[in-house]
């Protein structure tokens, strides 16, 4: 008899545990990157950005709704990025600061067209000056 309990402990038992987890996942976060990269003229002669841009969006509803708004978020984009210095983009603290900038462009681009809900951040994952 101790034997069949300890079978129903071990067996039974954590299936209810891992489907009372099952309902606790919470919305997904996907990652969006913005095609083709952005290369974009800088002040000076023959100088250039090259930049490439992923966004972390929570929610399916989210993401088809920035994709529908991507032109426009790419226009702001690359008015944002063109014509700087390359001295102002040289230092990692520069660079963060234009991550910075760019995550407000793109919200405030969201708000002005939908809204910005479920867009949570965004990174560079390349980033040259030449």
């Amino acid at each position: 008899m101790h034997i069949f309990l300890l079978l129903f402990c071990f067996l039974i038992v954590p299936g209810f545990a891992v489907a009372g987890d099952e309902e606790k996942v919470g919305p997904v976060l996907e990652y969006l990157e913005m095609t083709p990269k952005f290369t974009v003229n800088l002040a000076g002669q023959k100088k250039y950005l090259m930049i490439n841009v992923q966004l972390l969006v929570e929610g399916k509803e989210n993401v088809e709704k920035i994709k529908k708004h991507m032109p426009a978020l790419r226009h702001e984009l690359i008015m944002l990025f063109s014509g700087r210095n390359e001295t102002d983009l040289a230092s990692m603290e520069q660079r963060e600061a234009l991550r910075k900038e760019t995550l407000e462009a793109i919200r405030a681009a969201l708000d002005k067209y939908e809204n910005s809900d479920g867009f949570r951040d965004l990174f560079f994952t390349e980033f040259l000056l030449n």
